[in-house]
């Protein structure tokens, strides 16, 4: 899908339907026919424009006569055994022709905030700008998605502690793996802007440096944010994993104690029921209730003697 947009001299976004100077060309998940189009477009070739909409396409930047690219990677979420896991994909940034051209392979909530106008200073003439721009929303999608993180963590938490259900440590395994990929983005993400900052890799006014200051700072933010929930996480896994055992080994262990004692009743009935002779009890209208007493007491007393062990 492929569209259009351009701000007016006031900075309000309009959608239009063909290519004009200034423009933002948005494209999200492309087909055949659009990456044909987009390659005659922006001068690159076929094969080239799928390379880069490869969901395993690394960090980087790249700087040639006609074009110049950039390539992030973003939050994303993917279907897992049920539940959304959170995953990062790349999305690039490509300025040619006086365009500036924005690409990804699913659809991604990171330019709502521009097409919806809510974005203050945002003009699709300034490129420069606009690039630094839709990084910060890059930055700070990851700090947000990371507290959402932390917030799933307590929560399973919570019901960890009387669990005996591996299904809420795999939850948190999976949560693991999701700070796994962020962290290894975010990495990537700084290498990125870094050079941007050194090399001079795209032009930048004063204001722009300072936003782009900005947009370091909070990547380093997340950066820590991810090592510090990832070292809590493994923390938590292993702590909780112990827990588990416990809690299964608790179980275990009144189920033994509890099959000992309802099985004094059955031995001494058993006894008690065998077709021998049995002395005093043998013609005794009490016997009955003789023999239920003493399997009560013997209950009574193995009941109390496991329970003095922590057994019941």
């Amino acid at each position: 899908m492929i569209k259009i947009y351009k701000t007016d001299p006031k900075g309000t976004i309009n959608e239009i339907k063909n290519v004009e100077r200034n423009c933002w060309v948005n494209i999200t998940d492309p087909n055949e026919m659009e990456i044909k189009k987009l390659s005659t477009m922006i001068g690159i070739e076929e094969t080239e424009l799928k390379g880069l909409l490869d969901e395993e396409e690394r960090a980087r930047t790249e700087i040639e006569d006609n074009y110049g690219l950039i390539v992030l990677d973003v939050p994303a979420y993917e279907k897992h055994n049920n539940s959304m896991m959170s995953i990062t994909i790349p999305i690039i940034i490509l300025r040619a022709n006086d365009y500036i051209f924005t690409m990804c392979s699913r659809k991604t909530d990171i330019f709502n905030d521009f097409i919806k106008g809510n974005v203050k200073n945002f003009y699709t003439e300034k490129k420069s700008r606009f690039t630094i721009q839709i990084m910060l929303k890059i930055a700070s999608r990851y700090i947000k998605d990371l507290k959402t993180i932390n917030e799933e963590v307590n929560k399973s938490e919570n019901s960890l502690k009387r669990s005996t259900n591996n299904n809420d440590l795999l939850k948190l395994m999976q949560l693991q793996k999701s700070l796994v990929y962020f962290s290894t983005s975010l990495r990537s993400n700084a290498i990125v802007l870094e050079r941007i900052q050194k090399n001079k890799l795209i032009p930048l006014y004063d204001e722009d440096e300072d936003v782009l200051e900005d947009v370091i700072i909070e990547n380093k933010q997340a950066i820590e944010m991810a090592s510090i929930y990832g070292s809590i996480l493994s923390s938590t896994i292993n702590v909780f994993g112990t827990i588990i055992s416990n809690n299964l080994n608790k179980i275990m262990k009144f189920l033994a104690g509890f099959t000992i004692v309802i099985s004094i009743p059955t031995i001494v009935a058993s006894f008690m029921g065998m077709n021998v002779p049995l002395g005093i009890f043998e013609h005794n209208k009490m016997s009955f209730l003789i023999i239920f007493l003493i399997a009560l007491v013997l209950t009574l007393i193995a009941a109390f003697i496991l329970r003095k062990k922590n057994m019941l």
